[in-house]
């Protein structure tokens, strides 16, 4: 009975499919079917194999037997082979069972074949062995019939002629033969063999289940569900969460621990982790394939030291094993050295956003916006009115008094607070004047309670606290070991008090604010210098003249103001001279270098030369200045301060324009300059072509000088490259600008065609100064010019004289009449006397009277103090005392002598007749001889 009773449950054991035994029957189940499979693998391998050796052997003999077969060798040589041979070779083919013969000639030619179609083309398979001599056995696929392909084992054998030559091939082919039929046949033993190995099987198992409950001490279910129960137990009691994942990742088995941990709903297990509502970098965890060794997690509002191990390694099947212990306690050093990190980069941020442009107000403002809402909920920076003006801020000065420059944390009306723009006088006992005076930053966490917080504004401290203002902090900005500033951090509402831990960063924030606001305010104050410089040696005003309506524009690049200059010179004749300059640079070495070239250009105009003669002179001006600034550089003759470079002219360029009121003619040179635009009456705009010349100071090139006629009404329009050219716009587009402004404009007066022109051309943000000059023409109406030419003869001063003085009648300036002839009879004895015809006089009446005497000799008079004895020498210092200016000009046909009266008072305004007797009398003072 007890042997019946093991043999039923050894047949249990085998037909549970969960039993070790059944695993191990399936096991051997499956090796006697791996093992059928590779006999019959084997068995149709060598059908195959057989098949095709016998194969080449039929293919080999019939191919031989063809090759030395009698007449082969003549029906080769014969005229047409394939007549003689086709016939023949396929009546032997049908008799020898094989699939295919061909003969060929030693091009691989067929000569035969079963698809007359085929022959005469070229055969497929190897010949070359064969044409050797030797015996050629592959397998190729090829046709065998008409229509059909096959694959076939062939051979290729030579045919030897009388001389032992290869005169041909013949290649006998043969399908290969299926070998199905043969497997088939050997099949019913294969099976025999199996299920005997079967039964054999059924036989071991039984064997090994009977053994594994030896090796179990014969433990039956329920001791084994004991054991179990027992071990889910302790996985259930343990403080530590098991988490265990097949390769999926699916979760298998979580202990209580772990679903208390991680908030796992009841049904957690055999879910995949992305179906487990776990938040996403706790999936990303539980899913990877990493392994993961006390990594702290944070889950929800627990913190959990995470270990993870693949169990594959282990002998276990595919997946991991995740622990946690929940390390809740160390919350709190996670959140500080959060909070540091987020300071860091506050910090970081700091460096990137704060100081991006050189202004002192904006500067501020970064760092007011850098700080909120990140550390602090409201923030306001108070500057000194000095620093805010980009002075340099006095040790003396009074710091109680501060300006609120930026603020942010909301519309400035939503708290009580001092408004942007207003002066503070602070009182002592507020936190930012103890900062101040302590030189660091002063906490109040409770703003409840700081007395002398609320001593400041008592009513506006109230109001602040009732709107939720709870803490404060206040830090001193200091740059160089002096005081610019503070920022003061408010907190409000549900935000957490500062603490001591906030002052030293809010102590570095304000450190590093406050060197960008110092280095915005020097930038400042040196603009402002140069600003200065530049604007007190620009015109400050243009002279008034008959000839000229001028309107003016200046305006400094964004990066500082730098070396466009301009001028309107008045010259004698009715003349006026037009400059427009440019050196290449910012700040105040460029300032500094226009004024020398403006006060050289007024120099060089006062000598009344050609514009060509007075670039080149300036040109050597420049030229002379650079060599100065190297030899300095260079530690030359010159000495330059300690510590400081010598800085040459790197480039400068000009254009001189002189236009005459009475022939409307402009003469115009350019050094390295852009060219005019003129407008015609009519509104038509050009851009003669002035010859281009070099910039000033490369020296050793001529300058080039052109004459332009311009009607009366006409605008000349002189520009810096400023105006048409930027970073962001080419020359080209600037030019068409100023065409369009100037085409627009046209007839309207100079000071509305410069504003017009500036308002279209104006970059956003002008990289490079811009002077900009508009000059209206006018011409003098003929009946205000009179000339004579005077004979070289004494006796017509006379004549030439009353002429004179009856056109100063019909000009009504009989007052000045006898002044004017006194100084007419001594310019023009002087020309006949030492000058050379042609002599010319010529009166001009324009806000003053101008006398003009030519002659065609280049010597110029000098005006001499007279002794007693000498006969001469008193005329010129009697023009000089009649005249209000004189001076002499030279033309290429020689020199204009000319004198300016105003045109009434015959004495010029500031000297009385006595005073002009006096001179007179001096003259005859003998004290010298």
């Amino acid at each position: 009975m007890s042997g019946e009773a093991s043999r039923r449950t050894s047949l249990r054991a085998l037909l549970n499919p969960r039993s070790a035994a059944a695993q191990v029957f399936a096991l051997q189940a499956l090796i006697v079917i791996l093992l059928i499979a590779a006999a019959v693998t084997a068995l149709w391998i060598q059908a195959d194999r057989d098949s095709r050796r016998q194969s080449e052997r039929e293919v080999l003999s019939v191919s031989e037997a063809i090759a030395n077969a009698p007449g082969m060798v003549a029906a080769l040589e014969s005229k047409d082979p394939t007549a003689v041979l086709q016939p023949r070779i396929e009546a032997a083919r049908k008799r020898s069972g094989v699939d295919v013969i061909v003969v060929m000639d030693t091009k691989g030619i067929r000569y035969t074949h079963p698809d007359p179609s085929r022959i005469g083309k070229k055969f497929v398979g190897t010949i070359g062995p064969s044409l050797a001599g030797r015996t050629t056995i592959e397998k190729a696929a090829g046709p065998v019939a008409a229509g059909k392909e096959a694959t076939t084992v062939q051979a290729v054998v030579p045919v030897h002629g009388p001389g032992g030559s290869v005169i041909g091939l013949v290649s006998a082919g043969i399908t290969v033969e299926n070998v199905a039929d043969l497997v088939q046949e050997q099949l019913p033993i294969l099976l025999g063999a199996g299920a005997a190995a079967l039964a054999l099987s059924t036989a071991g198992t039984a064997l090994v289940a009977r053994r594994l409950r030896r090796q179990t001490h014969g433990l039956g279910p329920a001791e084994m569900t004991r054991m179990y129960e027992h071990h889910d137990a302790v996985l259930h009691a343990v403080r530590e969460g098991v988490l265990i994942f097949d390769a999926g990742p699916r979760l298998l088995l979580a202990n209580d621990e772990a679903r208390r941990l991680l908030d796992l709903p009841a049904d957690a297990e055999q879910r995949p982790v992305e179906e487990l509502e776990l938040d996403a970098e706790t999936t990303r965890l539980l899913a990877a394939d990493d392994t993961v060794t006390d990594e702290v997690h944070l889950a929800g509002d627990r913190l959990l030291a995470v270990n993870k191990r693949p169990t594959a390694p282990h002998g276990g099947p595919p997946g991991s094993v995740v622990t946690l212990r929940d390390t809740t306690e160390l919350a709190a050093v996670s959140g500080r050295a959060q909070v540091a990190r987020e300071r860091l980069k506050l910090l970081y941020e700091s460096g990137v956003r704060i100081g991006t442009t050189l202004d002192v107000v904006r500067t501020a403002e970064e760092l007011a916006e850098v700080a909120v809402p990140r550390f602090a909920d409201i923030v306001a920076v108070d500057l000194l009115d000095s620093v805010v003006g980009g002075h340099e801020p006095e040790r003396d000065e009074v710091r109680h008094q501060m300006r609120r420059t930026a603020m942010a944390g909301g519309p400035e009306t939503a708290w009580p607070l001092y408004a942007v723009g207003n002066l503070i006088t602070f009182v002592q006992a507020t936190p930012q004047m103890r900062a101040l005076e302590q030189g660091r930053a002063v906490l109040e966490a409770d703003l409840r309670q700081a007395v002398g917080w609320q001593e400041q504004d008592p009513d506006r401290t109230r109001a602040a606290l009732e709107h939720g203002l709870h803490s404060l902090m206040t830090v001193p900005l200091q740059a160089r070991g002096v005081a610019l500033g503070m920022a003061t951090f408010w907190r409000k509402g549900d935000s957490p008090s500062f603490e001591e831990g906030d002052l030293p960063f809010a102590e570095e924030l304000a450190a590093r604010a406050a060197v960008c606001i110092d280095n915005a305010r020097r930038f400042m104050r040196e603009r402002e210098t140069a600003v200065t410089l530049q604007r007190s040696l620009l015109p400050r005003g243009l002279p008034k003249h008959g000839a000229l309506d001028v309107a003016w524009r200046y305006l400094p690049a964004e990066a500082g103001v730098g070396g466009d200059w301009f001028d309107v010179i008045p010259l004698s004749g009715a003349r006026v001279a037009l400059v427009v300059g440019d050196v290449v640079g910012h700040g105040l070495h460029a300032a500094a270098t226009m004024g020398r070239l403006r006060t050289a250009v007024h120099n060089f105009s006062a000598l009344d030369l050609p514009v060509d003669e007075l670039l080149g002179h300036l040109d050597e001006l420049v030229s002379r200045i650079d060599s100065e600034e190297e030899n300095i550089g260079d530690g030359g003759t010159g000495d330059a301060p300690d510590g400081q470079e010598s800085e040459g002219i790197t480039g400068a360029t000009c254009l001189y324009a002189i236009y005459d009121e009475v022939t409307g003619v402009c003469t115009v040179a350019r050094a390295g300059h852009p060219g005019p635009a003129v407008v015609q009456p009519d509104g038509t705009v050009t851009f003669p072509d002035v010859p281009a010349s070099l910039p000033l100071g490369v020296g050793g090139h001529p300058f080039e000088m052109t004459e332009l006629r311009l009607s009366e009404g006409s605008q000349l329009v002189l520009y810096t490259d400023g105006l048409v050219q930027d970073r962001n716009r080419d020359i080209d587009t600037g030019m068409q600008l100023l065409r369009a402004a100037l085409e627009a404009e046209a007839g309207r007066s100079a000071e509305e065609t410069c504003q017009a022109v500036l308002d279209a051309t104006l970059p956003a943000h002008p990289s490079d100064d811009i002077a900009l000059l508009v000059a209206h023409t006018r011409l003098l109406a003929p009946s205000k010019v009179a000339s004579w030419d005077v004979p070289p003869d004494p006796a017509a001063v006379a004549t030439v004289r009353a002429e004179c003085g009856a056109q100063l009648g019909e000009w009504g300036l009989e007052e000045i009449g006898f002044a004017t002839e006194l100084i007419l009879s001594e310019l023009i004895t002087n020309a006949i006397r030492y000058g050379a015809p042609p002599i010319r006089v010529r009166l001009l009446r324009d806000r003053s009277l101008i006398c003009e005497v030519s002659d065609g000799s280049g010597t110029s008079p000098r005006l001499r103090r007279a002794t007693t004895t000498d006969e001469g020498g008193r005329g010129l210092f009697l023009v000089a005392q009649f005249a209000r200016r004189w001076g002499t000009r030279y033309t290429s046909g020689g020199k204009v002598i000319w004198t300016e009266q105003p045109l009434h008072n015959g004495v010029p305004d500031d000297r009385s007749g006595d005073a002009v007797a006096d001179a007179l009398l001096a003259q005859f003072d003998d004290t010298d001889s």
